[in-house]
């Protein structure tokens, strides 16, 4: 098990990392995370939600993602409240209170979900959530050391060295552990390392001697390195070989999701891309998007509070583009009810009108990979599905594009300036990606391909560890491990 110091250590790209390693080993190998909280989730061929960081975890294993990968999904529907989804399906939605009392019962499911994987594959790495010595958290755990002595498990502990006081994160997050979780650590990671190692020797030298373990690894700092980010827009802009020929700016919802949509679009060597609240910071924008949201209704009262309407209104005037996903699709509408308060309060709320179509919220969360074809051009297209609400209206006959099972997604406005889509992920493909942007005022065709970048990503970091982790001291920690009193 991989465990981290701090949230963002690099606990998702080591597990990534381990899982390619042991696939070129010719092991079969899976990755687990008992508990995750994200908003950036992937779909499972079988229609299950899971967190992103296992769904890329199962490519670099060479595998299918599976919901027993991540079988307790947490995903922020307010500041109090959660929704819960257990083995890829919605159970409910929870307050602190209420999910601390069912831990119990979660850590049942985790159980479950890790013991069949065991079952099916050789390997099993598994990702922690945030710290292990997060006091407050500590009772009933299930994401991190409470799962780790449940199964018995060894753990990896990683620290970021780039964040500054990785000595104090490693030494203080031990003090904080109990005596049996301390000896369940068998090693240490430092990650994102700049510079000349020697420079470090003497700290790693007294960080074995005080600790009794060994640093297994002082892996650097790789600025290049790609890989799906699980709460932020993880991908950083290469210096741009061209200048900037489209403008877009995404509207920072403040419960936007699926963020990673838009990694293809920071990835483009041609496209300048800003995140906003602000409508003021738009001058000069080619396209505009409404993207993915967890709370929609709560999310398009923000957005009027903000004064986007007016602002959105000036940019079509001047013949800007409006691309609405999901939660933006529905606000393209002319109103989203809520009958029975699936995301908040009960009621309606009138939206943007762009787009003669009405949204209903139901209890049922579709999830479903799909592909088709873009009725802009006839360019393929896939991606995902993950949405409560069903839309009706004129708007819809005009559709964007046309599923494989010759099903209609999404709507083109009749002067063409407006189009929504409820897919995911649908700039993943080049020709996808390039048939958009063409929409959008972009006459070239340079779109990167996204699954190539990730699987140059997953490459780099595997390779980066081949070269700098000790294998030799690992197996001998695990060997010590193993000798240890059953009872740890």
């Amino acid at each position: 098990m991989i465990q981290g110091t701090t949230s963002d250590a690099g606990k998702s790209t080591l597990v990534t990392a381990f899982c390619r390693y042991f696939q070129r080993q010719n092991y079969t190998v899976a990755p687990f995370k008992p508990q995750n909280m994200a908003l950036n989730s992937a779909v499972t061929v079988a229609g299950g939600e899971i967190g992103r960081a296992q769904a890329v975890q199962a490519v670099a294993c060479g595998i299918s993602a599976h919901t027993d990968m991540n079988p307790i999904l947490l995903k922020p529907q307010s500041d109090k409240t959660v929704q819960v989804i257990v083995q890829g399906k919605v159970l409910n939605h929870q307050d602190a209170h209420t999910y601390h009392a069912f831990k119990p019962t979660a850590m049942q499911y985790v159980l479950d979900s890790y013991n069949r994987l065991q079952q099916q594959y050789q390997i099993v790495i598994t990702e922690g959530a945030g710290s292990p010595a997060e006091i407050n958290l500590r009772a009933g755990d299930i994401a991190n050391m409470g799962f780790a002595e449940k199964v018995n498990c060894p753990v990896i502990l990683i620290a970021d060295i780039d964040k500054g006081g990785v000595f104090a994160h490693i030494v203080g997050t031990l003090e904080l552990l109990s005596a049996t979780e301390q000896q369940r650590i068998i090693g240490f990671v430092i990650n994102r390392f700049r510079g000349d190692k020697t420079i470090l020797e003497s700290g790693l030298q007294w960080l074995e001697q005080r600790t009794g373990k060994p640093v297994l690894a002082v892996l650097p700092y790789l600025p290049k390195l790609y890989l799906d980010a699980e709460d932020s827009l993880a991908v950083t802009k290469a210096p741009q070989k061209y200048a900037p020929k489209l403008n877009i700016v995404v509207i920072a919802l403040p419960k936007m999701s699926n963020i990673t949509d838009f990694d293809p679009l920071v990835l483009h060597p041609e496209i300048k891309l800003k995140f906003t609240q602000i409508p003021e910071q738009i001058k000069h924008a080619d396209l505009i998007i409404l993207p993915g949201s967890k709370s929609v209704r709560a999310d398009f009262i923000w957005l009027q509070d903000q004064g986007w309407q007016i602002k959105l209104n000036q940019h079509l005037r001047y013949g800007g583009k409006v691309l609405g996903i999901c939660g933006g699709f529905q606000m393209l509408g002319q109103a989203i009810h809520d009958p029975e308060g699936f995301e908040g309060s009960k009621g309606s709320s009138p939206t943007l009108g762009f787009l003669e179509l009405e949204t209903t919220l139901t209890n049922q969360k579709k999830l479903c990979q799909v592909a088709g074809k873009i009725n802009l051009d006839q360019q393929v297209i896939s991606g995902y599905e993950i949405h409560t609400g069903v839309s009706t209206g004129l708007a819809l006959q005009r559709p964007l594009i046309t599923l494989d099972n010759q099903v209609n997604d999404g709507a083109i406005s009749a002067d063409n300036l407006i189009i929504g889509t409820y897919i995911h992920g649908l700039f993943d493909l080049a020709s996808a990606c390039n048939s958009l942007l063409q929409w959008a005022g972009l006459k070239t065709q340079n779109a990167v391909n996204h699954n190539d970048v990730r699987e140059a990503g997953i490459n780099l970091i595997t390779d980066t560890l081949e070269q700098h982790f000790d294998f030799i001291a690992l197996e001998q920690a695990l060997i010590k491990f193993q000798q240890l009193d059953a009872k740890i």
